[in-house]
């Protein structure tokens, strides 16, 4: 039975330290909607969208007043496009027509984010797979609200080395197709490995085809009401450290937990996951190198960084997972830069950089997150990144991504704005050494030995 006492504190942790649900995102089935006429697909794809989600976000900003709960962003994931466009679908410029339709339905909806535009090629590339993925720069330079992603590689099927290569030149024509506003199509672009299908957080999330014909899953955040718990225990031992992390990952879940159970019953969708990932926003306080900061370091990507990192998603999800049955999606702690305030700190000073962050990579939610990279970079060079930051994921048998932006006209020492959610971030340096004879050999990295446990 909730108590006085837990009241004031959810109420303290939302009016002052930034507790807030990051999303409640409905992920839609659109493989009813296939069609083997491209007007058609649009049509139904619209209809099918704009009927199913309809009142999203009529009923979040309900659950928000009635609640006092901040829900941040309402959003929509589709069923990989690169699957539901596959028959009518017969040149990228078919692809875009369907980039637009979803485009248009989410600005009638007024949904934030509308994701699925996808592919899924860990192992290789089908027609359709190749002609949505060389759409997506002109896809994403020409709507407003859309993101993209593409799964390369994976620990049962390895990785997919010409989708790597392919997506270092599409991240950087996305880039230069979008030069006049900071490159941001490429913050809305997302290369993975072992990605899930259930992810409520944007540009990532897609509709798995597992999952049904409509679902609810929540993203919730709250890195400000970890990092105030944390500093109630300056000093003191790992035990109560891991503790004090674990009890706080369940009480910022229970909050995701009733917002997802209370959007399901409104909306009449069934409820899915709670990723109960730590999320951080540009604001001041809200931010997750705040609490690797309150567990010990002076700055992100100081030594100690990683371990610190791997306590830390460990805890919320041992903490996390015992406020919901049902838990999914990325679930941990992010580190995306340009969404960080205390991370563009850290980067700003040299303590944290590119290698640093991979190396943390390997023991949090995600990967190379938001991280703004000089303009003339070459695309083999991205490629080498991707492939990099696929090999953590594929070895270590978990989620990682990438989502890099070269920021065209500028290089380390400036930096690039966004506003909102994508924040600021600094133009951090790669290396200067060339990785072309690598990443050009083609075909596909063998999953890893541990992978055959049929």
């Amino acid at each position: 039975m909730i108590n006085q006492y837990e009241v004031d504190e959810t109420n303290r942790m939302i009016t002052e330290e930034n507790l807030d649900v990051r999303t409640i995102t409905i992920g839609v089935n659109l493989l009813p909607c296939m069609d083997s006429d491209i007007d058609k697909l649009c049509d139904n794809i619209y209809e099918k969208i704009t009927t199913v989600c309809k009142d999203l976000v009529p009923t979040g900003e309900k659950i928000e007043k009635e609640f006092g709960i901040p829900i941040v962003h309402k959003r929509i994931s589709l069923t990989p496009i690169a699957l539901v466009g596959s028959s009518a679908c017969r040149s990228e410029e078919d692809f875009v027509k369907v980039a637009l339709t979803l485009d248009r339905a989410a600005k009638a909806l007024g949904v934030n984010f509308i994701g699925g535009y996808s592919a899924l090629v860990q192992k290789a590339m089908t027609k359709s797979d190749r002609m949505l993925i060389n759409s997506i720069p002109e896809a994403l330079s020409q709507t407003e609200f859309l993101c993209s992603s593409v799964n390369v590689g994976s620990t049962k099927a390895g990785i997919n080395m010409d989708a790597v290569r392919l997506m270092g030149d599409i991240v950087k024509e996305t880039a230069l197709k979008t030069a006049d506003q900071g490159s941001i199509g490429a913050a809305k672009l997302v290369v993975f490995t072992n990605a899930p299908e259930d992810n409520p957080f944007m540009a990532g999330a897609f509709n798995g085809v597992s999952e049904g014909d409509a679902v609810i899953n929540v993203g919730v955040s709250g890195p400000g009401v970890m990092r105030t718990a944390l500093s109630r225990v300056e000093g003191k031992d790992f035990e109560t450290l891991c503790e004090t992390i674990k009890k706080t990952a369940f009480k910022i879940t229970r909050v995701g937990q009733l917002v997802a159970k209370e959007a399901s019953k409104e909306l009449k969708i069934p409820f899915g996951i709670v990723d109960l990932s730590l999320a951080p926003t540009p604001a001041v306080g809200d931010s997750v190198a705040d609490v690797l900061h309150e567990i010990g370091v002076e700055y992100a990507g100081a030594p100690g960084t990683t371990a610190a990192l791997a306590l830390l998603n460990d805890q919320v999800k041992k903490g996390g997972i015992m406020a919901s049955s049902y838990v999914g999606g990325l679930s941990g702690a992010f580190i995306p830069v340009s969404e960080d305030a205390s991370m563009i700190t850290a980067a700003e000073k040299g303590a944290l950089t590119i290698e640093k962050l991979e190396a943390m990579t390997s023991v949090c939610s995600v990967g190379l997150d938001m991280i703004a990279i000089p303009g003339d970079t070459s695309p083999e060079t991205i490629s080498g990144i991707i492939a990099d930051e696929m090999a953590i994921g594929m070895i270590n048998q978990k989620t990682t991504a990438t989502r890099l932006i070269p920021v065209i006209g500028k290089g380390v020492g400036e930096s690039v704005s966004y506003g909102g959610l994508l924040g600021a971030a600094p133009i951090m340096p790669v290396s200067k050494y060339d990785c072309s004879a690598f990443v050009n050999r083609g075909g596909r990295i063998p999953a890893p030995i541990h992978s055959f446990k049929n």
